[in-house]
């Protein structure tokens, strides 16, 4: 391989995933979702966690095959993202310490509320003023609790991913809502490209699903209530869409330089050729409805990719199952690839796995991945009636067989965070 190779159309270090491992409700590991995927299987059920009485929600994409001692949204959390950086560097060769940066992406931990009143009970306040927040606050302050407080930390999962596989540096924890997975990639990319390090390590991790979540997104209408039954909720781009289906995951890319990763002999999964992202303060939940910043996004990446439109040849898209975002994210393709659109097969990992928040980016990045490895597009599962108003090739309902060599995966998040990752098979 010439030298050329090893760097892209700006002269930057070409950056290769030489590593992957994946959870989520489908199951642990890629080869089981992969199979799972790809065979038209969902994996939302019913809650069965916690109680769901009185909820308009019952139905999630739990993840409930993995034992954690202390159940709670950063255990979760850190046990799914040390189960897939297990299996990622086991698939990237890569023993002992890491020695490269991390990046991930963590959902915004906060104690619920059952477990703040049990901290005020045990030691309320001496003064009540002011609202439950506060209160809770100088309880905590009174009376320092470190298992509580370890449980609410939001940077602890990235402290103890860390020490546990030997990263580098201070390990990053980031949060751009449901942007974060494609976010962190991104951060690993830019640090390859910019020569701080040879290799990078992007997980993104989501437990944070419970009742006072479901009631939160509830409150938003952003959630499907059509229980019974709980495989048939999610359906991205259907005319009947009525909401996304809450869901758990963890993703894990080993990012590294082309050259670096070609002289240890490692094998190459894929090329990060692109990434984009812009953000908007149109709403503190909803996107901006004319898709001015996911447009922005798209193009950036295929801008940063040095590919055309007509380069790609499969979408990974967002694909969430709300009646708005699936409208905005056709608008937003619609304006970049115009007529084409159609004919590009595209299909939403979300109508099986459910939308796995701060996972989803780095979840679906690795399906994107796979798709080109084995040239089988998964379908977009429950799509029985089309949307007049969203002319798509979906891969409805069941799997497609075609070679890919670019892939444009979109991540459009809540209050305008958006990010579009662009991945190749090959370098050039």
């Amino acid at each position: 391989m010439s030298q050329s190779a090893y760097r892209d159309h700006l002269g930057r270090p070409v950056v290769a995933v030489t590593g992957v491992g994946v959870i989520t409700s489908l199951g642990q590991g890629l080869k089981d979702n992969w199979e799972a995927l790809t065979s038209g299987r969902s994996g939302i059920h019913a809650i069965t966690r916690f109680p769901t009485d009185n909820l308009s929600t019952r139905i999630a994409g739990t993840v409930d095959f993995i034992d954690i001692p202390m159940p709670n949204a950063v255990e979760r959390s850190f046990a799914f993202a040390r189960e897939t950086t297990i299996e990622a560097l086991a698939d990237a060769n890569i023993s002992g310490d890491f020695n490269g940066p991390l990046f991930l992406a963590a959902p915004p931990i906060e104690p619920e509320w059952s477990a703040r009143f049990e901290l005020a009970d045990r030691s309320p306040p001496a003064d009540h003023s002011g609202d439950a927040y506060e209160r809770f606050l100088a309880t905590l302050r009174q009376r320092p609790d470190p298992v509580f407080h370890e449980a609410a930390l939001f940077g602890a999962i990235s402290e103890r991913l860390s020490d546990r596989f030997g990263t580098r540096g201070l390990p990053v924890t980031l949060s751009t809502a449901c942007a974060s997975g494609a976010t962190a990639i991104q951060l690993g990319i830019e640090a390859i490209r910019q020569g701080r390090t040879d290799r990078a390590l992007a997980v993104a991790t989501d437990g944070s699903l419970s009742a006072e979540a479901l009631i939160r997104f509830s409150l938003l209408s952003a959630l499907s209530t059509q229980n019974d039954p709980p495989e048939k909720a999610s359906k991205p781009f259907s005319k009947d869409r009525d909401g996304f289906v809450i869901a758990e995951g963890a993703a894990t890319l080993v990012l590294e330089s082309l050259e670096a990763a070609l002289a240890r002999g490692a094998k190459i999964i894929g090329i990060m050729k692109g990434a984009g992202e812009k953000a908007d303060s149109f709403h503190r939940t909803r996107s901006s409805p004319d898709g001015g910043p996911a447009i922005a996004t798209i193009r950036a990446a295929l801008t940063d990719a040095g590919i055309s439109e007509s380069d790609i040849g499969y979408i990974n898209a967002h694909g969430t199952s709300t009646p708005e975002n699936d409208k905005m994210e056709y608008g937003s393709m619609l304006s970049v690839f115009g007529e084409q659109l159609a004919s590009i097969p595209l299909s939403s990992n979300k109508s099986m796995i459910g939308h796995t928040l701060t996972a989803a980016g780095a979840v679906e990045a690795v399906f994107s991945l796979q798709t080109m490895r084995t040239g089988t597009l998964p379908p977009t599962i429950n799509y029985n009636t089309p949307d007049p108003a969203i002319v798509l090739d979906v891969v409805p309902n069941a799997k497609r067989s075609k070679e890919v060599s670019a892939v444009l995966s979109n991540s459009f998040g809540f209050g305008g965070q958006n990010a579009s990752l662009v991945m190749a098979r090959e370098p050039a």
